[in-house]
């Protein structure tokens, strides 16, 4: 990259911080406004209440004022009986139940229930009991996409190809990770600029001048391929971006949390999962997402069985290391700005608690330099040292 080009991508990336940082500035500003006109009504509101409240009780004095003259003593209230059973009506719980008070919060991340750390979720969808992708044949995996997601022989025939392309350059080893690339609909990650490059082998921007890309599917595929999640592994991705690589991750495991620090993006992303939800991907349903600092990790949900940061970074985040569970994996690309190693990372923890972390190169031998977007910094920067 000359220095011509480092300039102009200094200048985009401020540029972009900037942008971010007015917008966040605007949505503040707005808050503030909606809580202060809320505020306003409510009052409003109260007097009224309170108004009403007096009428009312004059009201209730005038129309039914005991009439001592007419009426006999008052009965005697009798002593409660300790033996009576509750009065209240059959089926009709003593306390509100416990999820008819556990309310909503609408600033929570995408599907997180707030269970303890460490803990497992139940899966809204189970992975393992969906038939399985066929990838032996081209004619069997477009008979069961057209039939299943009703998908057109163009993106079938375009997601074929790149799938023999993949085979061919040693991406895709592992077979539930073949068929997991083939059950992902690539095309619906893309923006509508490059739809028409949906299944290139190329990194293709997301728009917004956010300095974001979409993995092209080749790397995908082999930092996927790395990892291997199982169904009943907790995999946390740093750098949600478009959601592509945590869809895939979804249908390989039943628990995918996902960190996107740009929240513009991150909402963007959490709207088109819900739009694929309604239309029948239930596997999307097991994709937990936050607008973070993806550098701190997920720790509420820790620990986790597999790792994935899509942003190049000089060293591997202390916390997600930490976060990583005994013999877990985690992949990474590690190196300067403009190239890093595809590094895959073991955890292993010995009995005196001693941890080794040998790595991998997904990449050896590789000339060609590989560059992943920064890994930005809340606030502004990137975490490089």
């Amino acid at each position: 990259m000359t220095p011509e080009d480092e300039g102009l991508q200094a200048e985009s990336e401020a540029a972009s911080r900037a942008e971010l940082i007015e917008q966040s500035k605007e949505r503040r500003a707005e808050r503030v406004a909606r809580r202060r006109s809320d505020r306003q009504f409510m009052g409003v509101l109260l007097i009224f209440a309170v108004l009403f409240f007096g009428i009312g009780i004059v009201l209730a004095r005038t129309v039914f004022r005991p009439r001592a003259a007419t009426e006999g003593p008052a009965a005697p209230v009798a002593a409660p009986d300790p033996t009576a059973t509750s009065s209240l009506p059959v089926g009709e719980p003593a306390t509100p139940s416990a999820t008819a008070s556990a309310v909503a919060d609408p600033a929570a991340p995408t599907g997180v229930t707030g269970t303890p750390a460490g803990a497992t979720e139940a899966a809204a969808y189970d992975i393992s009991a969906r038939a399985p992708v066929p990838f032996e044949s081209k004619a069997a995996f477009a008979e069961h996409m057209k039939s299943w997601r009703q998908e057109e022989d163009k993106w079938i025939n375009a997601r074929w190809e790149r799938y023999q392309k993949c085979l061919e350059l040693g991406d895709l080893k592992v077979d539930r990770v073949k068929q997991a690339f083939l059950a992902t609909p690539r095309q619906l990650f893309c923006r509508e600029q490059n739809l028409p490059r949906a299944y290139d082998h190329a990194y293709l921007d997301l728009g917004h001048n956010w300095g974001v890309t979409i993995s092209g599917p080749h790397i995908v595929c082999r930092m996927t391929n790395a990892l291997d999640p199982q169904p009943e592994h907790k995999c946390l991705e740093i750098g949600t971006g478009s959601g592509y690589q945590a869809a895939v991750l979804a249908n390989l495991s039943n628990h995918v949390y996902s960190i996107e620090i740009i929240k513009p993006l991150a909402q963007e992303t959490k709207e088109l999962y819900a739009d694929l939800v309604a239309e029948g991907y239930d596997e999307y349903k097991n994709v937990h997402l936050k607008a973070a600092d993806g550098y701190y990790g997920w720790e509420e949900h820790a620990p986790f069985d597999r790792i994935i940061v899509t942003c190049g970074i000089d060293h591997v985040p202390p916390d997600l290391i930490k976060q990583l569970a005994p013999d877990g994996i985690i992949v990474i690309p590690v190196g300067t700005y403009d190239s890093q190693k595809v590094l895959k990372i073991t955890k292993q923890v010995g009995a005196d608690g001693e941890i080794e972390l040998p790595e991998e190169d997904l990449y050896p031998g590789r000339t060609r330099a590989i560059q992943f977007v920064p890994f930005t910094a809340e606030g502004g920067g990137t975490h490089y040292r």
